[in-house]
């Protein structure tokens, strides 16, 4: 009787034998092959739509997210200098910061006009360059035709025995013949054109050199703010100290890194382009070590203007492809090999994050989104490794 009783349980789930011949309860079977995972849907829209809100509005508050992030940025990099002179100088804050502010300022100034004439002639060979480069394609193109240049030319030559063979169409008496010239490039006018930007780039140029100035003479104080914000318990505040002074290090280590390895990477590149016979091999050198700073389009960029530039001067393909040799091999070892091995111990992030992220913050800023993206997921990734919910953005932006 109790055998029967068994048998006729409804709450046991229906046995079934499995491959071996043993007996598995299905409701077992089913809990072992699947999980259960919890999904709010209105968490997941409010997410979504946050995340959108937050993209929109990077990119439509760029114009003062960009100086504001570039000043945010430069004070962690001379921050070092002023608390230096403030602690062995015994010089106030206020002026110790105006002090290297000025002094950069200058030192900036001074080098672009050190460089001006090298700059000067190299923009006035543009236009050669450019000549020079019309017909290299052109004798490309007259020494190995394509069967669309040949039928091209077939078709030129049936339309010339048809203009010849038919009759001479009457002229006019009194009318003017008039032939439209294209009016030749003129450095100046080009330059009129630029003006707007150049003079926008300006403002933004004084508003960064403001922010740096103003947060490197406020010192600790934001940081006091930050802290005293976090939350009223002792524990949430020495998180929230932890917490800034990973950012700093980190961020001062990276700047100073990438700041060594491309006035290296300027360095080498002049030497190696002198040593080729490039022309204007300052220039170069100066672009190789601002480019450089670019992450992954910077070299690219560098490497065809330069063996291009090589190839319009020396006018064969074999100097083109030294030049561009030369450069792709510094490059190279500057991105693959040293950059990783001076940074990876204090930065520790993902190379596929940190590429998505440059990806993201390049097609929201530009240029600027590339040179500033990884110093902002640098802050992103400390930050949500000190809270709790937002561990897992953090875990998958390191390694």
């Amino acid at each position: 009787m109790p055998k029967r009783i068994a048998d006729t349980d409804t709450n046991k789930a229906p046995i079934e034998p499995d491959a071996d011949g043993h007996a598995r309860s299905l409701r077992n079977r089913t809990r072992q092959d699947q999980f259960s995972v919890p999904v709010d849907i209105r968490s997941m829209s409010l997410l979504t739509i946050a995340v959108l809100g937050t993209v929109f509005m990077l990119h439509w508050a760029s114009d003062v997210l960009i100086p504001l992030m570039l000043g945010v940025i430069l004070s962690y990099a001379f921050g070092p200098i002023v608390d230096r002179l403030e602690r062995h100088a015994r010089l106030p804050r206020a002026l110790a910061s105006a002090l290297l502010v000025a002094t950069v300022v200058a030192a900036t100034a001074a080098g672009a006009y050190s460089l001006a004439d090298q700059t000067a002639q190299f923009v006035e060979t543009l236009p050669q360059m450019t000549e020079k480069l019309r017909r290299a394609v052109r004798e490309q193109r007259k020494r190995s035709g394509t069967p669309i240049d040949t039928v091209q030319k077939a078709a030129t030559q049936l339309e010339q025995a048809a203009k010849e063979s038919a009759p001479p169409p009457p002229v006019d008496r009194g009318v003017t013949r008039v032939q439209i010239e294209k009016p030749a490039f003129v450095l100046k006018d080009y330059l009129l054109t630029l003006t707007p930007s150049m003079l926008a780039l300006a403002g933004q140029s004084m508003v960064v050199i403001f922010i740096t100035y103003f947060l490197l003479a406020s010192g600790n104080r934001f940081r006091s703010k930050m802290v005293r914000l976090a939350g009223p318990r002792l524990n949430q505040k020495k998180i929230t100290v932890q917490a800034l002074n990973e950012i700093t290090e980190q961020i001062q280590r990276y700047l100073l890194v990438q700041g060594l390895i491309s006035v290296v990477v300027g360095l080498i590149t002049w030497l190696a382009f002198w040593a080729i016979g490039v022309e204007h091999a300052e220039v170069w050198g100066v672009l190789g070590c601002v480019l450089n700073l670019v992450p992954y389009i910077g070299a690219l960029v560098f490497t065809a203007a330069a063996s291009l530039s090589a190839f319009l001067q020396f006018g064969n393909l074999e100097m083109a492809l030294l030049v561009a040799g030369a450069s792709t091999l510094l490059h190279t070892l500057s991105g693959n090999w040293l950059t990783p091995w001076l940074t990876g111990r204090a930065n520790r992030m993902n190379p596929v994050a940190v590429f998505i992220g440059l990806l993201a913050f390049g097609w929201l800023w530009g240029v600027w989104g590339l040179l500033l993206g990884v110093p902002i997921l640098l802050i992103v990734k400390t930050v949500c490794e000190h809270v709790e919910d937002f561990r897992a953005v953090g875990e998958m932006l390191g390694e």
